[in-house]
């Protein structure tokens, strides 16, 4: 679960972004459900497990229903959000009546539905496993689990006191019902009801259509282990659970769910929770060539919603493999060229070098001011006229613009270039390089950083930044929060990356490159 303090204002839209096809040889098709989740109102009170399980049959009814809307739509792969069938807000004692012990696959085959009383109090796995087997897909959850431990192994066993773990947990059903997967979260944010695992867990799975995917949750995207170990491992197809609350202007759901779909060069199958009064929304299946996603807007209906899209096959050891291909699969050249070591687009691996003037260095423009954004302190210019070329910095940290804006109508709205370079440590310890172009909440520098969700301006730019890491996640966001795909990302081997985009569909809100200094976090 990740949650941010935010103003509660929810935008909606379903949409399609980046038409170009994907170029492999073959394809596949999944589906997210973001899921209004019928929460425990008092979930501090511990329930009975007959009680506990009464109310995740309620979260478990909407789940089969959807299995069978997605499988009808031809859906491999459904992926449901993090705290989908209990909610959340429990303490550890609490949470007790909805605890199973998940066995761990990696150690022996269990079907639940065809072998349900091989384990006591496996009501939930059973269920589960018996929806991805009636609905022939790929199925993958979250949920509640226990696992014993010892108490005094070592002076330093990070055993709780009561001689049990209990992790938040995504598992994955074969479509014959049987347990391939268990990941147990690694970065916890304010979950009292959970444990860290002792050690990370890097975990995959295999499917027959798509090969291997691999497994995180939630506010582990922004870390290191397991998300970036993943991908360094060549893992191209990840799948993101989460119980998200946005946060503009930077990481607001679908805007960061893009931008590490294109930094990363992954696909991303991300479920939310919808729950308005934390402000949950906004999920989406994305690719490094497009994206289908839903973000609820103040006053839709508080209801779930599936989505469905086909998507190109990215596992590399899977493309070009000699297979057959079904008929009404997109079919298209193989994604070499976009292929890297680790998966990330470093050096000039990923992107074009059409643009070497945006490499000229511009010094810093005299007239900065420091303002929060995100919590964190960036130092900020104004873009003062209708065009212009300016830089800010924050020590030695730069970033450079250039720009031309659109003003439509007689709407004044004001834009600041923003740079920050530290540690993050509200709410999470992490570091960051960041340059941002955002639209101001009002006419006054002071309010430079606040969020904001509409904007009438649309603006021609060229956003540049040296970075230290390779780690770097574009994104752009128009009005009412839809995503636009960057026309020209270009990123060199001396770190320095480059967005270029023009013709956006609507007023500019933000538009970042945010990068993520993993090896700095514990400085």
């Amino acid at each position: 679960m990740f949650l941010l303090v935010s103003a509660l204002v929810i935008f909606s839209l379903t949409s399609v972004v980046g038409q170009t096809e994907a170029v492999t040889d073959t394809s596949y098709v999944a589906a997210v459900y973001e899921h209004h989740v019928v929460l425990n109102p008092e979930p501090h009170v511990p329930l009975s497990r007959p009680a506990a399980l009464q109310h995740m049959q309620k979260n478990l009814d909407i789940y089969e229903e959807q299995a069978a809307r997605a499988a009808q739509q031809g859906a491999q792969i459904l992926v449901f959000p993090e705290d989908g069938l209990q909610g959340f807000n429990f303490s550890r004692s609490s949470i007790s009546g909805y605890l199973e012990t998940i066995p761990d696959p990696e150690q022996e085959n269990w079907n639940p539905c065809t072998e349900p009383g091989r384990y006591n109090n496996t009501e939930v796995l059973q269920k589960l496993s018996c929806m991805a087997r009636r609905h022939n897909l790929y199925l993958v959850a979250n949920m509640a689990d226990l696992q014993p431990c010892p108490l005094k192994t070592s002076p330093s066993s990070s055993c709780p006191s009561d001689g049990h773990w209990q992790f938040n947990t995504n598992v994955v059903f074969r479509s014959n019902g049987q347990l391939v997967a268990r990941y147990h979260k690694q970065n916890l944010y304010f979950e009292e009801a959970f444990d860290t695992p002792p050690q990370p867990e890097i975990i995959t799975f295999d499917t027959p259509f798509a090969g291997r995917f691999g497994l995180l949750t939630c506010f582990d995207i922004l870390f290191h282990e397991p998300t970036v170990t993943l991908v360094e491992r060549g893992v191209r197809q990840l799948i993101f659970p989460t119980a998200w609350m946005n946060q503009l202007p930077l990481l607001d759901t679908i805007q960061f769910q893009r931008a590490f779909s294109l930094g990363a060069n992954v696909t991303l199958l991300a479920a939310n929770i919808r729950y308005d009064r934390l402000i949950m929304t906004g999920s989406g299946i994305y690719t490094p060539f497009s994206a289908t996603y839903h973000h609820a807007h103040k006053g839709d209906p508080e209801e779930g919603k599936l989505l469905v899209a086909r998507v190109p096959v990215l596992d590399p050891q899977w493309v070009g493999q000699s297979v057959a291909i079904e008929e009404g699969l997109v079919r298209a050249e193989s994604p070499s060229s976009m292929d890297t070591d680790s998966g990330y687009c470093h050096q000039e691996s990923c992107f074009d070098s059409s643009h070497p003037e945006a490499a000229s260095s511009v010094s810093p423009s005299s007239v900065t001011f420091i303002s929060s954004m995100m919590y964190d302190p960036f130092t900020f210019v104004l873009l003062n006229d209708t065009q212009g070329e300016l830089s800010v910095c924050d020590g030695t940290f730069c970033c450079r613009l250039q720009y031309r804006q659109l003003p439509q109508g007689n709407s004044k709205e004001l834009y600041a270039l923003g740079a920050f370079a530290g540690t993050h440590t509200v709410n999470g310890r992490y570091a960051l390089q960041v340059c941002a172009l955002v639209r101001c909440a009002g006419l006054q520098a002071t309010s430079c950083g606040q969020e904001v969700e509409e904007a009438e301006t649309k603006m021609n730019f060229l956003l540049e930044g040296k970075f230290g890491t390779r780690y770097v996640y574009p994104s752009i966001l128009a009005s009412h929060l839809v995503l636009e795909q960057p026309e020209h990302l270009e990123k060199t081997a001396d770190g320095r990356v480059t967005m270029e985009h023009s013709n956006t569909s609507g007023g500019l809100v933000t538009a970042c490159l945010y990068e993520r200094m993993y090896h700095l976090d514990n400085e």
